[in-house]
Formats: C-alpha cells, sequence, structure tokens
C-alpha cells in the first residue's frame, strides 16, 4: 500500500512507476497543495513522511509535472476541478 500511517500522526507516502520517473511530489490538503519533494530509493519507489493533522485529507502525487491519483488508495474524493484525489485518514 502506498500509504501507511503510523505513531504519532506520521504518515508515509510512498509511489511506485512502471517506468522511468525522473521527479515525483506529494501534494495535499494538509500542506496547503504545496509540493513536497518525495526521495527516490534503493528499490526505485519514491517515499517521504510526514506529520499529518488528524483528520480525513485529500492528496495527489505530481509524477514528471502530471498530476496522479493514488493507484493502491481505493478511498477517493471529488475536488473542485471535477477530477479526483486521494484520501488519507488520520485518527
Amino acid at each position: 500500500m502506498s500509504v501507511e500511517v503510523k505513531k504519532n500522526n506520521t504518515v508515509r507516502f510512498s509511489y511506485k512507476s512502471a517506468g522511468p520517473v525522473s521527479d515525483v511530489y506529494l501534494a495535499a490538503s494538509f500542506n496547503n497543495w504545496v509540493p513536497l519533494r518525495m526521495r527516490k530509493q534503493k528499490n526505485g519507489e519514491f517515499s517521504v513522511s510526514v506529520q499529518v493533522p488528524y483528520g480525513t485529507h485529500e492528496y495527489k502525487f505530481i509524477v514528471d509535472d502530471a498530476w496522479q491519483m493514488d493507484t493502491d488508495n481505493e478511498l477517493q474524493a471529488t475536488n473542485t476541478f471535477g477530477s479526483m484525489n486521494s484520501v488519507v485518514v488520520v485518527d
């Protein structure tokens, strides 16, 4: 799974691409949609751990300048642009 909620409201987001990718960012409602750079791991996956406030939050990945949903997360919400965002719940 690409979202893992850990202790102290820390959430680990990860993205794994089937093809070559240069840059991946996380943008979310909990950080005012300001892109946060994800680090490439040795296995080729990109990840970042972030402290997230309690509640329900929407997010997307920005993969080489293209906004993408988290295809491994079934939780979704319609955004104001008429497309979908992925959702994470921290409780």
